[in-house]
């Protein structure tokens, strides 16, 4: 990625950030993807916590994921981690922060995997 897009990245993310706030009652899902791997973080902002997050690095998440082929349906696996996690926290719902990325590919099939696994946006 060169500066120019980390830059518009960058802009969007703030324009996003503007709206999106996480309370208590209803956190901030916020997501992060590399090259490789792919991050979520469920953020109370108003304590400014971060209550847990799922990354694809995680051992106990990277051995269910390793016999899945491909990024984005790895991506979904980990949105379905994510939303178990959360009903084990009694947390139903979420504001989705895509964090400046479109809303396509890898970042689409972690929000479609939590919604299949019940957490509503």
């Amino acid at each position: 990625m060169n500066k120019k897009q980390l830059s518009n990245r960058q802009k969007i993310k703030f324009r996003i950030r503007k709206k999106v706030n996480g309370t208590p009652e209803r956190p901030r899902l916020m997501v992060f993807r590399s090259l490789s791997h792919i991050y979520a973080n469920v953020i109370d902002d108003i304590n400014g916590v971060t209550l847990f997050s799922v990354n694809s690095t995680q051992k106990e998440i990277a051995e269910k994921i390793s016999t899945v082929k491909g990024r984005t349906s790895k991506s979904k696996e980990i949105g379905k981690a994510l939303a178990e996690k959360a009903k084990s926290k009694n947390i139903g719902t979420v504001v989705f922060d895509r964090n400046g990325y479109l809303y396509h590919g890898r970042v689409k099939a972690l929000a479609d995997g939590a919604r299949e696994g019940g957490l509503k946006f």
